[in-house]
């Protein structure tokens, strides 16, 4: 973990640094995005229901954003064809991206260990992500199923341990279960 990163809130006045990091994020760092569904999916976040303003965070160095992330609300359902079930026990990490000059520097995981913790003092019971197991399960997140959330989804994940889950505290997720769907947001 580093040291000299650190998280803040995001602001009205780091959107246009976070357009400009997330569009590089993704356009130089995956094979699947350039960038512009992403940021329009965290368009649609910050104006729904499910957004958590102090839950949407940029990472700093040195004074420059060098990361975005946002944890929102995320209701699960009770079959894989959606009827949400209200609660606010769950949150999703969607989206996260490091500045693609900071790639490979540990910017990802220190930015997410350090909002983990925020999310814990938030009160959620437990994390959903989807993404690469191989990183996010080095920050703790394990295969979703085994909490008894399921994916529905394949794109752009389709290997079942994409879709990952993480407890709060021990046990926190106990008599939770249910299927992640995303048919809230038009751009995920």
């Amino acid at each position: 973990m580093r040291e000299d990163i650190t998280i803040r809130q995001e602001t009205q006045k780091d959107y246009k640094d976070i357009i400009s990091l997330i569009l590089r994020s993704f356009s130089e760092g995956t094979n699947y995005s350039d960038g512009t569904d992403v940021l329009a999916l965290v368009e649609e976040i910050r104006v729904s229901e499910y957004y958590i303003p102090e839950l949407s965070f940029v990472a700093e160095l040195d004074g420059k954003i060098v990361g975005h992330f946002l944890f929102s609300r995320f209701p699960l359902s009770q079959t894989k064809s959606g009827g949400h079930i209200e609660n606010d026990d769950i949150v999703i990490l969607a989206p996260v991206s490091v500045h693609a000059d900071y790639f490979h520097k540990h910017i990802g995981a220190t930015m997410l260990t350090m909002g983990i913790q925020k999310v814990k003092e938030y009160g959620a019971k437990g994390i959903i992500v989807e993404g690469d197991y191989h990183f996010y399960n080095r920050i703790g997140f394990r295969t979703s199923s085994e909490f008894h959330i399921y994916p529905t989804s394949g794109i752009p994940m389709d290997e079942p341990r994409c879709m990952m889950c993480q407890e709060t505290s021990k046990g926190s997720l106990e008599g939770i279960s249910g299927y992640v769907v995303y048919d809230m947001y038009y751009n995920a």
